[in-house]
């Protein structure tokens, strides 16, 4: 079977044809050893996983346009640079975390809908159709968000690619773990065979128990979390409030030597300790 790849270059090897694909705008160029490029590559993966139909350097430029919005703004209020600077920076992170909270609202989306989807496959099998066939029926009834990933593999099966091949990329667009096991399931069975029906309805199962596991999780958890938020949020919070009470009060505790050896030590900290707790969040929330 055809993979995505081969079938783009057949079809810009055709002139007539050549102007029916739209190339998905990424920054990152492949190079894994590279910081920069790392960052490209998780800033793709994140307005992929996102949904948004916005394009990525549309938020790069929101970013920008919120910084000076920002900056200026704190620039009119205090004329100081120091706080000028840092409102410029708060202001540009402002569309990323924008759409870091829109990747996780689709998510748990996808999520939910997981479940039921699953179902309607079953069910739809049990009419005798073969997985292709269900899987295309299913994609037209299933709504947004998972009915637009669901309709993207059929396209790629109606392309000429296998089934295996046309979900392989599910779980990379989505960054959803079920969706993962059921990749795996659907490329078994359709690898070697067996019982479809059986498979779909303890797979369905399985995918509940998770859901609701990780809701008795993060019911557990909630206050720890709500603590390391705050841990993240009041340091930040408490020097910018000092700032605009007195514009010169971070100058004067970077004058003295001691000042500025704590201050630096608090920010090594901070940026350890932030980056530490955002991977325990990260690693709570899996879904």
């Amino acid at each position: 079977m055809a993979t995505v790849e081969q079938i783009h270059r057949q079809i810009r090897s055709s002139p007539e044809f050549a102007d029916i694909l739209r190339d998905r705008e990424e920054f990152a160029t492949g190079d894994e050893e590279s910081l920069s490029d790392q960052m490209n590559g998780w800033f793709d993966t994140l307005m992929l996983q996102s949904g948004t139909e916005i394009s990525p350097s549309m938020i790069l430029a929101l970013s920008v346009c919120a910084a000076i919005t920002c900056g200026g703004s704190a620039w009119v209020i205090q004329e100081n640079f120091l706080t000028t600077g840092m409102s410029a920076l708060l202001g540009a992170f402002v569309p990323v975390i924008s759409v870091v909270i829109a990747r996780s609202r689709r998510q748990k989306k996808l999520t939910e809908q997981l479940p039921d989807m699953v179902d309607e496959l079953a069910r739809a099998a049990k009419t005798g159709r073969s997985l292709e066939q269900c899987l295309q029926l299913v994609a037209e009834d299933t709504p947004s968000p998972l009915g637009d990933e669901l309709r993207l593999c059929v396209q790629k099966m109606e392309l000429g690619m296998s089934i295996s091949a046309a979900i392989k990329d599910l779980p990379h667009r989505t960054s959803v773990v079920s969706l993962n096991v059921l990749r795996t399931a659907l490329t078994v069975h359709h690898q070697t065979g067996g019982d479809l029906i059986s498979v779909l309805d303890r797979l369905s199962t399985t995918i509940r128990d998770r859901i609701s596991y990780l809701g008795r999780l993060n019911a557990a958890t909630a206050a720890s979390r709500a603590s390391a938020i705050m841990m993240l949020v009041i340091p930040p919070g408490v020097i910018l409030f000092f700032l605009f009470r007195d514009p010169n009060y971070l100058e004067r505790l970077i004058d003295s030597a001691w000042g500025r050896n704590i201050t630096l030590a608090a920010i090594v900290l901070q940026v350890i300790g932030a980056a530490w707790v955002l991977r325990i969040l990260k690693n709570s929330q899996q879904s």
